[in-house]
């Protein structure tokens, strides 16, 4: 076993307790963002710091729920090849104590933010709660543990609703778990790929042609929700459909192609035709959505 260094000052384990929260992934919570477009509020600046309050504390959460992940996981983690240099827990670049310590000050935050913005620290309770569920059971059961992944964005986009007090259309959060199905499953097909079940052990009760299967079907349920979604609420956005289908396009592409996928939020900094493609749907959304 890896003996951590003892009488190390917390201050000096900074970067690794930067890296153990893993702000990369925190583009996740622009998910958050998604209700003040749709519901044309991106002009309020009251909503604006509304919204941005509710994400900064989705990125508390989300690196609290890393913490709690890589502290049980920290002995397999030591004994992966890859991991044990990568996470800061297994390589002893930051010690039990100092990650217990931060994610300690993480729940005060979170707690203290619930005299600011209550509902919304009731949708995090419910992501926390999940995904404690997550870390010490359920990340084992195949299929649940895909959608347990994808209902987190779908809390993202609840907690955007909740902090703007505005309601969101069933199309919308159909469409958010569909394409969040998508994502999940194209991250476990690539881990598959690439490590088989070494890497994560439910993996060993898949198959490429099986995650393929979900994958293809969570695409075009995606597709169709969220025209359905422009149809019926937005009918404005319907010129924003072939952005989505190219983005889908075009990250199936990078997957079978490029071998991308496992990391989403690589994908979508890497790739310019991604970024791209996000860039001007979300512009084409806000000049649609524009006030006449």
């Amino acid at each position: 076993m890896y003996d951590i260094a003892e009488n190390r000052s917390f201050l000096a384990e900074i970067p690794g307790l930067i890296k153990l929260i893993r702000p990369k992934q925190w583009l996740k919570n622009t998910f958050v963002f998604a209700p003040l477009i749709f519901a044309g509020e991106f002009l309020n600046l009251g909503s604006i710091y509304s919204v941005l309050f509710a994400a900064f504390l989705f990125c508390l959460a989300a690196s609290a729920v890393y913490i709690v992940n890589d502290l049980k996981d920290i002995e397999k983690d030591r004994a992966h090849p890859e991991k044990s240099l990568k996470r800061p827990l297994a390589s002893g670049q930051v010690s039990p104590q100092s990650a217990i310590i931060l994610l300690t000050l993480i729940y005060i935050a979170l707690g203290f933010s619930w005299l600011i913005a209550p509902k919304v620290i009731y949708v995090i309770a419910v992501y926390l709660l999940l995904n404690w569920a997550y870390t010490f059971k359920l990340k084992h059961e195949p299929v649940i543990e895909i959608f347990i992944v994808a209902f987190g964005f779908v809390l993202r986009v609840y907690a955007g609703a909740v902090a703007l007090a505005v309601p969101v259309s069933h199309w919308m959060f159909i469409t958010t778990l569909s394409i969040s199905l998508y994502l999940a499953s194209i991250k476990r097909r690539q881990e598959l790929i690439q490590s088989g079940s070494q890497g994560r052990g439910v993996l060993e009760h898949y198959s490429v042609s099986l995650i393929d299967r979900f994958a293809g079907m969570s695409a075009v349920t995606a597709i169709i929700f969220y025209s359905l979604y422009t149809m019926e609420v937005q009918p404005q956005l319907i010129i924003t459909i072939p952005f989505v289908m190219f983005g889908l396009f075009r990250y199936w592409f990078i997957v079978e192609t490029l071998k991308g996928g496992e990391s989403p939020t690589d994908v979508i900094a890497q790739d310019w035709q991604i970024l791209l493609t996000v860039v001007l749907w979300v512009a084409c959304c806000i000049w649609t959505l524009l006030p006449a």
